[in-house]
Formats: structure tokens, sequence, C-alpha cells
């Protein structure tokens, strides 16, 4: 797995709807984690746009935080 040099724009947005969505749920980072099957620490870097997600990884937390990958991405 390769860390990012900056923050990009998608990753920004990714991270950013990522947390909005879980804080609105209730969730943890760490209940999370689980639901998606990732590590914690990984859904922190996302939600901070401090790596790159994979689309793997983005179709779980989507499936974790029941909602359309979709309204991840905009």
């Amino acid at each position: 797995m390769s860390f990012m040099k900056g923050k990009t724009d998608i990753n920004i947005t990714v991270g950013n709807n990522i947390k909005r969505e879980r804080l609105y749920k209730g969730v943890s980072q760490e209940r999370l984690s689980e639901l998606a099957g990732v590590h914690r620490t990984y859904i922190g870097m996302i939600e901070r746009a401090e790596r790159n997600i994979t689309v793997s990884s983005l179709l779980k937390i989507a499936n974790a935080l029941n909602i359309d990958i979709a309204g991840l991405l905009k």
C-alpha cells in the first residue's frame, strides 16, 4: 500500500462524506471498521484524506454505512 504525497480533491470529498455519514448514523470509527472489515486506523486515514482508498474498500465502507457508493463520491 502506498502513501499519498498530498491530499487530492476526490480523497478529501470521499473522506468528508464517509465521516459525515458515519457521524449522522452514530457509528464510531471502530464500529465502522468492524462492519466494513478494514482496520480502524485506515478509516481515520481515509477520513483525513491521508490515504488513497481502493474501490473494494470504498464498496465495503458504503455497504457498512448502507449507502450507495455514488453517495460517497459527490
